[in-house]
């Protein structure tokens, strides 16, 4: 009987641990998707008066858009998006196969090995960059004129970007190599930062959670919570963090990917009618430079109310399955 028990506990922890996992996941990558769209078009709609700061006048555009041309509109892209995360890992696991980069760092690490580390992020970042284009464009391009893509059509995209065919661009496209470094430097950053923030966190949670001894009624419920939620609370603070600082340098690299696309966004002021990008950046210090003199400081954080809707969301559904499975493991103990 206390085997029984033993092993009912084991199987339910387990659940515990996939169904909490798979929440932070589906909120991290689909629930929180019509932000992206909303915050990346934003960013690179350089005529906009209403820079959306707050998350109120956030919600009242993806009302607007959503009213006028169908959920599809903040929807659209997301598999693309899935894609270009599987060639980024595809991608680095590759490479760290057949060269000598690591692609993880182990306890005795030292400098070169670091060096290594940060070189394979950003190589990886610099490969998957036509496909990450091609994606930008997906999410960003307006419903109202846009076609049925196809789920690998930003594969096709990326790869006619890379040899100079497929969709006619215009003039204003910016060569691959000008978006290497932005793109390089934005991803490994965002690496660190992401990195030390997320060990920091798990180091004080753990920490915390070592001083607190559980009553012996409450040790199944707190030992599943001890075990799965300092890593997800310690990866979402790193995700956060590390949108916020490098927000700034993301609404550069938006505008430059996306320059001489030919795209048409919808009007975030309005929530209806279509404008088209027509900027004219040298490079990267001219649209830093550009944006600064055309739209203040705070033009380089047009969107950044979807991105506190965002991560309001995902705080609302860790929240709420943490209350879910923390009550059903005390009603089975």
């Amino acid at each position: 009987m206390i085997c029984f028990r033993f092993f009912f506990s084991e199987q339910l922890n387990r659940f515990a641990g996939f169904g909490i996992g798979l929440a932070s996941l589906f909120t991290e990558n689909v629930l929180a998707h019509p932000c992206i769209v909303l915050r990346r078009q934003c960013q690179v709609n350089y005529h906009a008066r209403n820079y959306h700061l707050t998350p109120f006048t956030i919600v009242n555009i993806m009302y607007s858009i959503n009213k006028t041309q169908g959920p599809r509109a903040l929807w659209k892209g997301m598999g693309s998006t899935f894609i270009v995360q599987g060639i980024t890992l595809g991608t680095e696991g590759i490479m760290s196969e057949f060269t000598p980069l690591p692609r993880e760092l182990s306890h005795k690490w030292n400098l070169r090995q670091i060096g290594g580390h940060l070189l394979l992020k950003g190589l990886t970042h610099v490969i998957a960059m036509p496909f990450y284009s091609a994606s930008l464009i997906e999410t960003v391009q307006s419903e109202i004129i846009r076609d049925n893509p196809g789920i690998l059509d930003c594969v096709k995209e990326g790869i006619g970007r890379v040899v100079g065919m497929g969709v006619p661009h215009s003039k204003r496209l910016l060569p691959l190599m000008v978006l290497t470094l932005p793109t390089a430097v934005h991803g490994v950053l965002h690496y660190v930062i992401s990195s030390i923030v997320q060990k920091i966190v798990l180091f004080v949670l753990k920490k915390d959670n070592s001083h607190n001894l559980p009553t012996e009624s409450s040790t199944s419920v707190q030992s599943m919570l001890d075990a799965y939620f300092p890593e997800l609370i310690a990866s979402f603070a790193a995700s956060l963090c590390a949108d916020v600082m490098l927000y700034p340098l993301e609404t550069v690299l938006h505008r430059l990917h996306i320059q001489g696309t030919r795209t048409i966004i919808d009007n975030t002021d309005l929530g209806y009618e279509v404008l088209p990008i027509n900027t004219q950046y040298e490079g990267m210090r001219d649209c830093i430079n550009t944006i600064k003199r055309e739209e203040g400081m705070l033009g380089f954080y047009k969107g950044f109310g979807a991105v506190i809707v965002q991560y309001t969301l995902h705080v609302a559904v860790l929240q709420l399955t943490k209350v879910i499975y923390a009550t059903l493991l005390q009603n089975v103990s």
